[in-house]
């Protein structure tokens, strides 16, 4: 901006924490296009686990996936360029300018110097690597194409938003592993807090159905080998679960301070009152099977909301399907919740998506909002057989309507990585 331009209100001051609030959200999944899609697929427990089509996968251990259907990157991104980008690129953009439009803010004409991005994901364009890798290979260096970098790099996500939508606060990338799209927002607030910013469009997405991952976490033997009921084969907490079931798509929200969303008269969803962030220091795939990683992130984001552990009323588990993880975060959230922890209702609905990698902890986290939206609580699909490890109420296979007041949502990744949000309802006070 020129020197001598019209400077934007000065929001970067020192003063008192500010209070951040989502009022905007914006998602691509295997369950919808759209948020409305999403979430009405996700309450009625409707499974987006399919075999893959992506390749032929006949001699690969784990043949489902949950795979984003009928979408076109045309509808979000200039043609020419969604024709080299990798697909985690087409769903940033998607559900990062959704959150934009909901919000308000894309014709809000102050949005570009006072709004940043924050766009996670694990892999970034691994797609377009993998295939650039291909054709170097097969046919030598001449036809790799220059764009090879800027589309496979983790960081052009949350590049490509703030190019697309003249977005000129702090543009940065988390990768995190599967905790990405949790950490995203979690450091996003801190901005808006300390007055850097007003807004952050934060959240995350990943592609990551690509034949080098499958076989990959097929031979660590973290993937289902559920293969002849797609549908039935992601059932986390339940004593049959044998791995996770990857996914994709992507997840974002809009955050905003509480004074710039009051301002401009925005439709606020629920206000973010706690972020916990801390390392197991453990392994670089396996939790701490004391579950104090876990332990000390819930611990933390409640802690800061200024709460008793026993007034969160729903808890969004990062519950994968895996044996190991599941029974880990069962045993954490006993040490935080205690006796109350039968009272509080905890579900998985990465039973229904699938695990999303990167953006899993951003598409949970709308899912906590929108619980606390619409006091109507996600199930927990394909519990059949209740693991006596996992004696926790998983909101057994059917929605459940109930009245909350906090949703505390959960997201680990390897490296050891823990994050907890915790989101209060918007009631206008």
């Amino acid at each position: 901006m020129p020197n001598d331009a019209p400077r934007p209100k000065p929001y970067l001051v020192n003063r008192e924490l500010e209070r951040v609030v989502i009022t905007g959200l914006g998602a691509v999944t295997p369950l919808g296009n759209t948020i409305e899609e999403t979430w009405a697929n996700v309450l009625a427990g409707k499974s987006g686990i399919g075999p893959i089509t992506k390749f032929d996968a006949t001699n690969y251990a784990s043949r489902v996936a949950g795979e984003v259907r009928g979408f076109n990157p045309d509808e979000w991104m200039n043609p020419r360029e969604a024709a080299l980008a990798d697909p985690f690129l087409h769903f940033t953009v998607a559900a990062s300018t959704m959150a934009l439009r909901d919000s308000g803010l894309l014709t809000d004409p102050t949005r570009g110097e006072t709004t940043g991005v924050c766009i996670g994901t694990a892999v970034g364009g691994a797609g377009v690597l993998v295939g650039q890798n291909h054709s170097l290979m097969m046919k030598g260096p001449r036809v790799v194409s220059p764009l090879t970098v800027p589309f496979s790099i983790c960081d052009m996500g949350s590049g490509y938003v703030s190019i697309q939508h003249k977005l000129y606060g702090p543009n940065h990338c988390i990768v995190s592993a599967c905790a990405s799209g949790a950490s995203a927002i979690g450091e996003s607030m801190h901005m808006i807090q300390r007055g850097s910013v007003r807004a952050m469009v934060a959240g995350a997405a990943d592609s990551s159905v690509l034949p080098i991952h499958i076989a990959a976490f097929s031979a660590a033997r973290a993937l289902t080998t559920h293969n002849d009921d797609p549908e039935k084969a992601s059932r986390p907490f339940d004593l049959k679960r044998n791995g996770f079931v990857m996914s994709e798509g992507a997840a974002v929200v809009v955050l905003e301070s509480l004074s710039s969303a009051m301002e401009r008269g925005a439709t606020i969803y629920a206000e973010l009152v706690g972020y916990g962030s801390c390392s197991d220091a453990h392994h670089i795939t396996a939790p701490d099977s004391s579950g104090r990683g876990a332990l000390r992130a819930m611990r933390e984001a409640i802690e800061m909301a200024g709460i008793r552990p026993e007034e969160v009323g729903y808890v969004n588990a990062h519950a994968t399907s895996t044996p190991l993880g599941d029974k880990v975060e069962v045993i954490a959230m006993k040490q935080m919740f205690g006796d109350h922890l039968p009272q509080i209702p905890v579900s998985s609905t990465k039973s229904m998506t699938g695990h999303m990698v990167g953006a899993a902890g951003s598409i949970e986290a709308i899912f906590g909002i929108l619980a606390l939206r619409d006091n109507h609580l996600p199930p927990t699909i394909n519990q059949e057989f209740p693991d006596p490890e996992c004696d926790i109420d998983t909101i057994p296979n059917v929605s459940r309507k109930k009245e909350i007041e906090y949703a505390l949502s959960n997201s680990f990744g390897f490296g050891g990585h823990n994050v907890s949000l915790l989101f209060r309802k918007w009631t206008g006070e």
